[in-house]
Formats: structure tokens, C-alpha cells, sequence
């Protein structure tokens, strides 16, 4: 006799993802994993006295989707902290912080005041915060609001009181010879460091965001983790049951000593927690005009960007991480850093065995594009980014028109490139990139709704080594849905505005909106 099993999902439109016409009414899951689709009358003959039964009432199935590029701490912070993402103009980003700054009062010294996600391209003033407007804020207590990309940060006076000696005289920017309180790159991470939370605060930040992610439809990360208590809470919530994510710590280079002193390789760990790749740097951002291009910026004619990780010192990384058996992830959104990342990647025994990974590719060459092909070199791209694509945008006005067309993931696509989605948590919010790789007006970019879809399902399971496990909705797979309330097939010029109504992770419901 035929055992029962935990769960049956009924009356819904399963979209399996591993054929665009495969659908399926109902699917039962025991222990995890899937043991049955089929329609609702075969479904539902597994169902036992024990089964919950749960009617998706037409709703829509699909694999759950996984976030191939986060740092969820920083989501958390984006709850905790001032929320800067949806400031439309410099007054209200002043504003959102002051507003938080009187929220959280603290002695004259002590407190910062911390904001999270500006993006002055989209504002009429097109500019970054600067010490005045946060001198605004407060001229007692430091202030910092941190660019979207993470590789810019505004200060105020207090803070270049405290650190500017810290930092180096490259990343400061300044006018007439008075600094300016806007930061880049290396200087970013003397913040960084001075406003670390500690591992009882991390916990509450990866909560906050964890909550987050799942009532977007996420069901797995692969969070980018350096100097970070985060491992160790993932691991934490893992033992007392409360993590309903699967993770995929990508560690920065800096860890690379200690986990190979440690015996770690890519793919160790749990069911729910595994070390994933090693990752670096080579470039800083289009934002921070830090992006390394082989022609200077058009709203910048004297700038080509700069090294964060110079060539020299990627190779040796990439060597040394991938002779100890990890997988390497670089960020590259330059053309000129691109080319060195599959450089790098080239000079290793087998880049696509080891699926070897470039994180954005915003700048690729054609060339560039066909070599992701031939090497199997994992694309790990961010199609929210395509937000700074239309006319009058960051790209364009970073790059000029002729160069504007970036983030070209159906030519990826189209040349056989291994092509996953993630958001770089700007935001962390799958349906809202979907939306933007589907209704592009640009063909290079441009994916039908099944490709974006695998994309941020199938794809980013196999950037992480779990194709067999994850990504796809069938019999033997484990048990990572999103429900959404409709189509995207049907509703694709508005697949942002589609609601997720579940998120099961492991067979278990973790978040129901229904």
C-alpha cells in the first residue's frame, strides 16, 4: 500500500519549468520532497488521515525561487535602519533621516544615525548626499548614508572628523581641497567595520530579512558573507528549526586561509547551510564611476573606472581558491574587469566544471558574451538592475547613449551561457526583476517569461551545485515552492504588481498570504 503523504497541494496550476507547456493540477509531498504530480482525483489518493490538504484554488506553482546574489544582513538593515530606496529627491532622503535620527535618540556622541539604499540617479538633483545635507541630520552624532550599490557613502562632518586619516585620500572625494563627506570603495569599508553589528544584533537582522525574503517568494540565498556573524546565526537558526531559507555562504577572499585551514570545500555542509564559493572583487560600480571600461566615461572623460583587485592579485585568488576546491565568484561590471575575470578563469584546469561565476556582467563585449558560452563561466546577473536602462538613466548617463545597451542576458542566454538570477538585495524582490527582464524594450535583453523564470529558479540552483535537489517541480525534487496569485504568462506586462500567496520551503509553508 501506497504511504500517505504529508502534504498535497490541489485545484492550482503547477508550472514545472522543465518543459514551458508541462502543467499539473496537484502535487503531494512526503518528507521533504515531492512523490507525485498529476491531477487534483490522482493527487488526492494520497492523502491520508494525517495529509493537510491545502487548496491552491487556481493559484499558480512554481519552484521555489532562489537569490543568487544577497547580503541579507543588509536587507535586515534596510527594516531596522532608515530606508533610503524610496526617497524620490534629496529633501525626503534628508528627511527619512532625520525622522530616524529623532526615533532613536542617544547622547550627543553615541548612536549612529544610519540610512540604507539612495539612489541619486533617479532624483532630480542627480547628485549624492553630501556632509551638508547630513550635517542637516545631526552635527553631534554620525551620520552615513549608504549608495544602493554599497560602493558609495555619505557622511557627515562628524564621521570625517573620526575616520577620514583611516582612509585613503583616493576614495574621498573633494572640491576646491575640502572633502565633500561622499566615499568610495576601500574608504566604504572603514564604515563598514565601524558600524559591524554583533552577533545578537546580526540575529535580528538576518530574522527581519529571512521574514522578508520568504513572503517575496524566496526559498533559498547564496549570500555574499565577510567578517560577518551571519554564518554562525544561519547555523544557530538551523539547529533550533527557525531558518527557512537555504543558504549558500559565498565567502569573501579575505576567509580564504581559514577555510582551507579548516578542511571547508564548496558544497560542504547541511541540508539547509552550505559553503559555496569563494568570492572577490576586480572593479567598484557604474554609481560610483569606479567601474573599470576600457573608454572613459561619458559624464567623466578624464575616468575609466579603478581596480579594487588589480589582475595580479585576482589570478592568484582564483588560482589558490580553485586548487583548494572551491568555486569562485568575482565581481566584474566593467567590460575592462570583465575580460579579466575570464581571464583569470581561463588559466584554472576547468572553470565550467567548477562553475566558476561572474557576479553582474553589466559591460560584456560580444567576445566577452561568447566566452561565458565556451567556458560554462556561470553568469550571475541582476535584472533589477535593468531599472538604470531606460532613456535618461544611470547607464546612459554614466556611459552615453552608444554604450547604454548593458545587462544583454538574452544574448547570454542565446550563446549557452550558464545565466542565473539574483538581486543584490536592490531590491531583494524576485517578481520585480522577472518584470524588468520580460517587459525590456531592448532584444539583447530581453527573456521570455519561462526564461526569466528558470533563471531565478533552475539557474541559480545550478550556479550552486543543486540541480538535482532544486530549481525545477518534480517527483524526487525537494519541496521549495512559491504560489503566486496569477500568471505570469497571462499577466506579463505586470508581473511586479503579482502578488506571492505562499512560500513553502521543505514541504512546510513558512509564509501564506492567501
Amino acid at each position: 500500500m501506497t504511504e500517505a503523504a504529508d502534504t498535497v497541494f490541489v485545484d492550482g496550476e503547477i508550472h514545472t519549468l522543465t518543459d514551458p507547456d508541462e502543467t499539473h493540477e496537484a502535487v503531494a509531498v512526503r518528507d521533504g520532497e515531492i512523490v507525485r504530480l498529476g491531477a487534483t482525483y490522482d493527487v488526492e489518493f494520497l492523502a491520508g488521515t494525517g495529509t493537510e490538504v491545502v487548496d491552491l484554488d487556481g493559484r499558480v506553482l512554481l519552484p521555489g525561487f532562489i537569490d543568487a546574489h544577497t547580503h541579507l544582513t543588509t536587507v535586515g538593515k534596510y527594516l531596522v535602519h532608515a530606508d533610503l530606496s524610496a526617497a524620490d529627491d534629496l529633501d525626503s532622503a534628508v528627511s527619512t533621516l532625520r525622522e530616524h535620527a529623532a526615533e532613536t535618540d542617544a547622547p550627543e556622541d553615541s548612536a549612529w544615525v544610519r540610512g540604507y539604499g539612495y539612489d541619486e540617479s533617479t532624483w532630480p538633483e542627480d547628485r549624492y548626499l553630501d556632509r551638508e545635507d547630513l550635517d542637516a541630520v545631526s552635527e553631534t552624532r554620525p551620520v552615513v548614508a549608504f549608495r544602493e550599490d554599497m560602493h558609495v557613502a555619505s557622511v557627515n562632518s562628524v564621521v570625517l572628523d573620526r575616520y577620514a586619516e583611516e582612509m585613503a585620500s583616493a576614495n574621498l572625494h573633494d572640491e576646491g581641497g575640502e572633502l565633500t563627506g561622499v566615499l568610495v570603495e576601500e574608504a566604504v569599508d572603514v564604515l563598514y567595520e565601524a558600524v559591524a553589528p554583533d552577533a545578537e544584533e546580526t540575529g535580528r537582522l538576518v530574522a527581519a530579512a529571512q521574514a522578508h525574503a520568504n513572503e517575496r517568494g524566496v526559498t533559498g540565498i547564496h549570500d555574499m558573507v565577510r567578517g560577518s556573524y551571519a554564518p554562525e546565526v544561519y547555523r544557530e537558526m538551523e539547529l533550533a528549526g527557525d531558518l527557512s531559507l537555504r543558504v549558500r555562504l559565498n565567502y569573501w577572499a579575505d576567509h580564504l586561509d581559514a577555510l582551507i585551514e579548516t578542511g571547508l570545500r564548496t558544497n560542504h555542509g547541511s541540508e539547509m547551510v552550505r559553503t559555496g564559493a569563494i568570492k572577490t572583487y576586480s572593479d567598484g560600480s557604474f554609481g560610483g564611476r569606479t567601474a573599470r571600461v576600457s573608454e572613459p566615461y561619458d559624464d567623466a572623460p578624464e575616468e575609466h573606472g579603478s581596480w579594487v583587485v588589480d589582475p595580479d592579485e585576482l589570478n592568484e585568488i582564483v588560482q589558490r581558491a580553485d586548487d583548494a576546491g572551491f568555486q569562485v565568484t568575482a565581481h566584474a561590471i566593467g567590460d575592462v574587469a570583465i575580460d579579466a575575470v575570464l581571464d583569470a578563469f581561463a588559466a584554472t584546469d576547468d572553470p565550467g566544471g567548477m562553475r566558476h561565476r561572474v557576479e553582474h556582467v553589466e559591460l560584456a563585449s560580444d567576445e566577452a558574451i561568447q566566452r561565458f558560452a565556451d567556458m560554462d563561466v556561470v553568469a550571475s546577473v541582476q535584472p533589477n538592475f535593468l531599472k538604470w536602462a531606460k532613456d535618461g538613466g544611470l547607464y546612459e548617463s554614466r556611459l552615453g547613449p552608444r554604450r547604454a545597451e548593458t545587462n544583454r542576458y538574452a544574448l547570454l542566454d542565446g550563446a549557452g551561457a550558464p545565466l542565473t538570477f539574483g538581486s543584490d538585495c536592490m531590491p531583494l524582490d524576485p517578481l520585480l526583476g522577472i518584470h524588468h527582464a520580460v517587459t525590456t524594450d531592448v532584444d539583447a535583453q530581453r527573456l521570455s517569461v519561462t526564461e526569466a523564470l528558470r533563471a531565478y529558479t533552475l539557474g541559480a540552483a545550478y550556479a550552486g551545485f543543486d540541480e538535482e535537489r532544486l530549481g525545477t517541480v518534480e517527483p524526487g525534487k525537494l519541496a521549495d515552492f512559491t504560489v503566486l496569485e496569477r500568471s505570469p504568462w497571462e499577466h506579463a506586462e505586470e508581473i511586479r504588481e503579482i502578488d506571492v500567496a505562499m512560500t513553502v520551503v521543505d514541504g512546510e509553508v513558512v509564509h501564506d498570504a492567501r
